[in-house]
């Protein structure tokens, strides 16, 4: 699937679409509800994407709107596009498919990290010995799958035209035995192996440096290829995820990862670190 053209981003784009020709039309939520004979709470679940839009319903708000033939096919088409499934969908289940999806479209991702290896980033020893201390009641057939999907997210690090990756772990993450000294050389390793791919800047935040700007916690940017489809943040939790979208919020994190990377070891420094680790646990 090309970058940019999954199910996830384009619903994003028609959700837009579809509130801002709604305020150009100057209607609200509930004229628009009165208009189409249904709930002004389905108009705004469809504004927020909290549920599925159908073709059908696109061509009847567009409609009152007053849109123009023209964007009208082309939104209804993009409807169409956007309830097609994803690969990742086969793991809905198990994995926040919206975060999936954004991140495959991704051109670039910026993330920290505080107490564990970012997923993009863990080999596999690593990604069981975490799943079975964070999901005890997991099945052993749940955790295969649990590690196939993350290599299968793993594999836009290495197409044609990679993602970008930009990755900041603070020393705690380094230092923390998941799965045991032989499990946690591994990923070291593995970590040194991937810093050297172009498409990859790895940076350590360490002990030395004190406090930094992200110590609340982990979070990710995601940024688009088209100028159309602004940045996500999305901050992860036990239980979901935040997805943070205005402008205001996305350059906060932006200036929180910025200076983030300022306090870090350089990468060359961050990987003499990560190969003195490794020595020491063998």
């Amino acid at each position: 699937m090309a970058r940019g053209s999954s199910p996830t981003l384009r619903k994003r784009r028609l959700v837009g679409e579809l509130r801002r020709l709604r305020e150009v039309a100057g209607l609200t939520i509930e004229e628009v509800g009165d208009r189409l004979e249904c709930s002004a709470s389905k108009i705004s679940r469809i504004e927020t994407g909290r549920v599925g839009v159908t073709p059908r319903d696109v061509r009847d708000m567009l409609t009152a709107y007053g849109t123009d033939d023209a964007l009208l096919e082309e939104l209804v088409q993009l409807a169409r596009e956007a309830r097609r499934k994803g690969w990742w969908d086969e793991y809905g289940d198990i994995a926040p498919g919206r975060y999936i999806g954004f991140e495959a479209d991704a051109e670039s991702v910026r993330t920290y990290q505080g107490l564990m290896i970012p997923g993009l980033l863990q080999c596999v020893e690593y990604t069981r010995a975490l799943i079975g201390e964070v999901m005890p009641e997991a099945s052993p057939g749940e955790v295969d799958r649990r590690v196939a999907l993350r290599n299968a997210r793993q594999a836009l690090l290495h197409e044609e035209d990679p993602l970008r990756l930009d990755v900041v772990i603070d020393e705690a993450a380094l230092r923390r035995l998941v799965g045991g000294p032989e499990v946690l050389r591994a990923q070291l390793r593995r970590l040194l192996e991937v810093a050297v791919l172009p498409n990859i800047t790895l940076q350590v935040v360490p002990f030395a440096s004190g406090g930094h700007a992200a110590m609340d916690g982990p979070f990710v940017i995601l940024s688009f290829p088209e100028r159309h489809d602004p940045d996500v943040v999305y901050i992860e939790s036990t239980r979901s995820g935040v997805y943070l979208e205005q402008p205001a919020d996305v350059q906060r994190y932006s200036d929180i990862f910025g200076r983030l990377s300022d306090a870090a070891l350089d990468p060359d420094d961050s990987a003499r670190l990560l190969d003195t680790m490794a020595h020491a646990l063998s």
